[in-house]
């Protein structure tokens, strides 16, 4: 009998064994889902969801159950709105037109006007708008040189005049048709080969896609003096913004592709400048960087620190003073905070809503038009406190979410670098966020979207320096098509050209 019990205690102790294990098992399985759950609504979020990551501050007051005064909704220093707020009111639209577009006047009369118009006096009109468009017309221009004989010696060679510089010597392709198939590349984003189709199609036209990219190519080679200008003039100032965004590319030998990057640097209230590698590491920099002192606005990516490290210890080592100063991005952490508003809406929810008070504060300056010293100053004693408020909050918070869970991260990611995300507020030079290197951004991210990949490594370099140009004809709101035209007609007409490896 014994013995009997003691199998039946076994069996038992092992079977509560089991169940134990069962148990650790699916509330594991249980965690794992809830973690998937949730990336699958970020991911749905990212992909079909609203872009926007403003919250209005009285959904924060109902989601955090807190009055006003609890939210700390507007610092006491912060100065009320120059006007109430109205209604909205709801108007229709209408459509835009330059004062300069060509007009043309159709003048309708009433027929018994025309039948006896001097016995009607004219008191006035009625004007009706329509916009028309009038489809591209391409046409052939013919340069027809004439040859001469001196009447007075008949063995003098013929008289000849010279052809005129052109952008691509034994080409037929002029500065007008470079410039329309780059801006509908780089701007309108439409792919070589939906050019070559369209002009096949509905022009009667056979240009192939690979004569386009040879042109696009010798284009890019007569404005690289430009951008290389652009290139010294952004390092003059000792503040820039820097990101980066990945694009594929085609491999010219052994077939595949590989993953290359568009380096993006910005210059507040100033120019920007697109640098293609086909790498992602901290030597990449070198190229802008080692010549430049100051400070620079990134990301948390690794590469940044990792440069900013080894530069600032050879700089040392020199006995000069340290080169680069990193600051951070606010943006950059505010995403990550929410990102994980789903998962702890309160404490994610009153982070947002904090960090909000930040931009309410940098709307107000902008809208003042205040100068660096101005900014610093009212940076210093408003959003110092505000600054302060987050720092306790986030050293309360970090030992309560587990590291890998979203807001975890985005407690770290901000934590650790709180020292460089402080810069802006004691340096009135420099913005909250890195968004104006992101407007940058976003032109080639609608284009990649279309034509997916560039041809070959080099022709990232081309790509590069049109962007380069064609994002600072619209920040400074010149006419790209004029622009380019024009300097495309002028440069094969210059004697001295500068130009740099």
């Amino acid at each position: 009998m014994r013995n009997e019990l003691k199998t039946v205690r076994a069996e038992n102790q092992a079977l509560r064994e089991q169940v134990r294990i069962l148990t650790d098992t699916v509330a594991a399985l249980q965690a794992e889902n809830k973690t998937l759950h949730q990336k699958n609504q970020h991911l749905l979020g990212q992909l079909f969801g609203r872009s926007s990551e403003r919250l209005d501050p009285r959904q924060m007051e109902l989601l955090l159950g807190l009055t006003p005064t609890e939210a700390e909704t507007v610092p006491a220093e912060l100065p009320p709105p120059a006007q109430p707020s109205r209604p909205r009111v709801r108007r229709v639209s209408k459509p835009r037109m330059a004062d300069d577009l060509p007009t043309e006047d159709i003048i309708i009369d009433p027929e018994e006007v025309k039948l006896s118009p001097e016995a009607y006096e004219l008191i006035g009109e009625e004007i009706t708008q329509e916009l028309d468009v009038v489809p591209p017309k391409y046409y052939r221009r013919r340069f027809i040189r004439r040859k001469y004989t001196s009447k007075a010696d008949r063995n003098q060679p013929p008289v000849l005049a010279a052809l005129p510089p052109r952008l691509i010597e034994g080409g037929y392709a002029s500065p007008g048709l470079v410039t329309d198939i780059i801006l509908k590349k780089y701007m309108d984003h439409l792919p070589l080969y939906r050019q070559e189709q369209i002009l096949k199609m509905r022009f009667g036209i056979d240009l192939s896609r690979k004569t386009m990219c040879d042109w696009i190519g010798k284009a890019a080679d007569w404005l690289k003096p430009i951008y290389l200008h652009l290139y010294d003039d952004l390092r003059k100032d000792g503040y820039l913004q820097i990101d980066e965004t990945p694009v594929r590319y085609s491999r010219s030998e052994g077939g595949g592709g590989g993953q290359g990057f568009f380096w993006v640097y910005h210059r507040p209230r100033g120019g920007v400048l697109f640098e293609w590698h086909t790498g992602r590491g901290a030597e990449r920099l070198k190229t802008m960087l080692d010549p430049f002192s100051g400070k620079v606005q990134c990301d948390g990516y690794a590469a940044y620190g990792s440069y900013a490290r080894v530069r600032n210890q050879r700089e040392h080592d020199a006995g000069r003073p340290s080169a680069i100063e990193l600051a951070a991005c606010w943006a950059h952490a505010r995403r990550k905070i929410y990102e994980a508003r789903e998962e702890h809406p309160p404490v994610a929810g009153w982070l947002l809503n904090q960090i909000g008070l930040l931009y309410r504060i940098e709307e107000q300056l902008r809208i003042q038009k205040a100068g660096p010293n101005l900014r610093q100053a009212v940076r210093s004693s408003q959003s110092g406190m505000i600054l302060a408020r987050i720092r306790r909050a986030l050293d309360q918070k970090i030992t309560a979410y587990l590291p890998q869970s979203r807001l975890g991260a985005a407690i770290g990611y901000t934590l650790g670098l709180w020292n460089e995300l402080l810069r802006f507020r004691d340096d009135g030079r420099l913005e909250i966020d890195n968004n104006g290197v992101e407007n940058a951004i976003r032109p080639t991210a609608v284009g990649k979207k279309n034509w997916l990949f560039i041809g070959h490594p080099e022709a990232g370099e081309r790509s590069a320096i049109l962007y380069t140009l064609l994002e600072n004809c619209r920040r400074l709101g010149i006419n790209p098509q004029e622009y380019l035209k024009d300097v495309l007609t002028r440069l094969p007409t210059m004697t001295v050209l500068t130009t740099r490896s």
